[in-house]
């Protein structure tokens, strides 16, 4: 099949501009469909188009089998066949409705193409590696769409303070991202406690994870044979490497590397660093500094300097997070991954662990609460602090369905039903957020953000890290 030319096929779209900033980034250009969204009641299904239809994208898309599945997009059918199938090589029978949706929807092998064909589409879910969740966002929302975006929702700052203000400036587009711990009842109560001073004064947060479970802390492996029923350039897509294909890449084991994914802390700080965010809102950073294990292609086992080129992550990381411009009062925040556990706060009982797994603490004046990965499981920690939250009222609403219906309530969001779980206006700052500690990784020292302008003020050369470059065909 010939390549795919989409400055050739938006020459043939109507276009009308939208001008947006936010933060100081300049979006430029917004481009809008030649067709309008059309209006959807509660009584209608919904036209939903997959980005990335197996894997994660096959889970999400699972749970939407109620409505319409008009097209997928995916780069190899026999990744997402075998999505479909059990350990015995059988279609499940949980995923033969999936399966017979997805016969009857179009295929494409480039999102781009079934994006600029299909005018039937009302919302997309987006379910790639992270280096084309810009790209394939942006191009969606130009066509008037409603977006569901796996986390993390960008793959840089710069990314997500333009998808920010492309949300804001299309308010009636639904917007979602896929970190479905944020609709979660236990997590909704762990906001409502921290939010009441149940632990009192919040001045310090722990966050955890066992990741990675991938291939990180090493280096680039060679290229071997592509397999017959994946299109590599098109999986390479935004990515501006000319890497040859191998399976510590695709499909599960991108994460790790710089050019397609974000690290343990992209992948899992949109679950965990979500409830403190969203119980203390501090605002962006104002200092970040993450010190970490030793840089894979180091001269030695005990070489730590940063190589001038880098392909994968390190190993494990400790990232502080300092929010001096809080609500309340500052306070700090420290990551911890490749399996690493924070110290024991005084006062933490002997008898208690920490989730091998992940987990926050928050330390308050007046004792701690923990919870496990998506917010589950919460627990007060301190004399009367139980007694104390049954006093606490219900103050935010719950979602139908809890974590499992954070893909429903995208639809019913765009049906006008209920409000949408985790819009872009908040997810953006999030990922923000979490992408400061791997800009500071990148920097290799602390830096300094000044949240007005979205800029590192001690360290302009780190500025660098908060945007990448594109392929040709591939521009954001």
């Amino acid at each position: 099949m010939a390549a795919y030319d989409r400055d050739a096929a938006l020459s043939a779209l109507t276009r009308r501009g939208v001008i947006a900033a936010a933060g100081g980034l300049a979006l430029g250009a917004v481009t809008a469909p030649a067709w309008a969204a059309r209006r959807i009641s509660p009584s209608d299904k919904v036209n939903v188009a997959v980005i990335g239809a197996g894997g994660q994208g096959a889970n999400n898309m699972g749970k939407l089998v109620s409505q319409n599945i008009v097209a997928t997009a995916d780069v190899d059918y026999d990744h997402v066949l075998h999505a479909m199938q059990d350990k015995q090589g059988k279609i499940s029978p949980l995923r033969q409705p999936l399966k017979d949706a997805y016969d009857r929807a179009e295929r494409f092998d480039d999102y781009r193409r079934m994006l600029d064909t299909r005018k039937d589409i009302d919302a997309v879910v987006i379910a790639t590696p992270d280096h084309h969740h810009a790209v394939a966002t942006r191009m969606a929302m130009e066509r008037g769409l409603h977006v569901y975006v796996q986390k993390p929702l960008t793959h840089t700052i710069e990314e997500s303070r333009k998808l920010d203000a492309l949300a804001r400036a299309n308010p009636k587009l639904v917007t979602q991202m896929g970190n479905q711990g944020h609709s979660g009842d236990d997590g909704r109560r762990v906001v409502e406690l921290i939010r009441a001073g149940v632990i009192g004064k919040v001045r310090e947060v722990h966050v955890w994870t066992n990741r990675p479970v991938w291939p990180q802390g090493e280096a680039k492996p060679a290229p071997t044979p592509t397999p017959a029923s994946l299109d590599w350039p098109l999986w390479l897509g935004p990515a501006d490497v000319d890497w040859g294909y191998n399976p510590d890449y695709a499909h599960f084991n991108w994460r790790g590397w710089l050019p397609f994914g974000s690290g343990a802390l992209g992948d899992m700080g949109a679950h965990l660093i979500d409830f403190p965010v969203w119980a203390l809102e501090p605002g962006l950073p104002t200092r970040v500094e993450t010190r970490h294990s030793r840089w894979p292609g180091g001269a030695s086992l005990w070489d730590t300097r940063r190589p001038a080129e880098l392909d994968s992550y390190p190993l494990a990381t400790i990232t502080h997070y300092e929010f001096g411009a809080a609500k309340g009062v500052p306070f700090s925040l420290i990551w911890y991954d490749g399996g690493i556990l924070p110290p024991t706060p005084p006062g933490f009982p002997p008898t208690l662990a920490m989730s091998p797994e992940g987990g926050v603490l928050f330390v308050g004046a007046k004792g701690m609460l923990m919870h496990e990965t998506y917010g589950e499981h919460p627990m007060l920690i301190g004399a009367g602090l139980d007694e104390a939250a049954k006093a606490v009222p219900q103050s935010i609403p719950r979602i139908q369905g809890g974590l499992q219906g954070h893909e429903m309530n995208f639809i019913r969001a765009i049906r006008g039903e209920e409000k949408v779980s985790c819009p872009f206006e908040y997810a953006a700052p999030l990922v923000e957020t979490m992408g400061l500690g791997v800009v500071a990784l990148l920097a290799d020292q602390s830096i300094d953000y000044d949240a007005a302008s979205g800029r590192i003020t001690n360290a302009p050369a780190a500025n660098q890290y908060l945007g990448r470059t594109y392929r040709k065909g591939w521009a954001l």
